[in-house]
């Protein structure tokens, strides 16, 4: 009878030594992971900061002087083709790859249209140009460090939900390795707006 008594003992404290462990474990990769999707929310922000500067910037510029139209029309397709890339939040790599090309787009055009400023030295002394320029090289070293941040807390992650015994748990309740930002293959970096 004490025999039973004690393995009783033995297994019920077994139990909930397990069950506890399994909601620490459950706790941790669901902070993971809403950290993962902070940082996700983070990197949006900043592509909506951007996307928010550009009409700005193409306004100040019609203002100031008779533009290449063509320029302009090409800024607001990018600004539209991003706009609607940034409506799907889901957290996968080919959302990170859609919106990097879309974002990485409207950098290059935005780039062309820079270029073209250069001819003009009226412009280019503008304080409102002046100040958009401020805003918009801030933006980009915004995206960069949004980037480098949601790729950490994705790392933090998958480091969580690959060791041991974090995998198992996290398998039965569905956490599974995330993927980040990758360089496309070819390029050093991602399109950035220069100035």
């Amino acid at each position: 009878m004490q025999s039973k008594r004690k393995a009783g003992f033995i297994v019920s404290g077994i139990l909930a030594v397990v069950i506890i462990s399994t909601i620490v474990v459950y706790n941790s990769l669901v902070n993971k992971e809403e950290k993962v999707n902070q940082q996700w929310s983070e990197v949006q922000n900043t592509y909506q900061r951007r996307l928010d500067l550009v009409p700005n910037l193409v306004n100040v510029v019609k203002g100031v002087s008779e533009f290449e139209k063509e320029t302009l029309a090409e800024i607001a397709e990018a600004r539209s083709r991003a706009i609607s890339g940034l409506s799907n939040n889901e957290l996968t790599a080919d959302n990170y790859k859609t919106q990097t090309q879309l974002q990485d787009n409207l950098a290059a055009a935005t780039n062309r249209l820079i270029l073209v400023i250069e001819k003009y030295p009226d412009l280019k002394g503008t304080a409102a140009y002046s100040g958009l320029q401020t805003q918009l090289e801030g933006t980009e070293r915004r995206i960069k460090v949004a980037r480098n941040d949601f790729n950490e807390a994705i790392a933090v992650y998958n480091k969580k939900v690959r060791s041991f015994p974090c995998n198992i748990i996290g398998g039965l309740f569905g956490f599974s390795k995330k993927d980040g930002f990758e360089a496309v293959a070819g390029s050093g970096k991602a399109v950035e707006i220069k100035f």
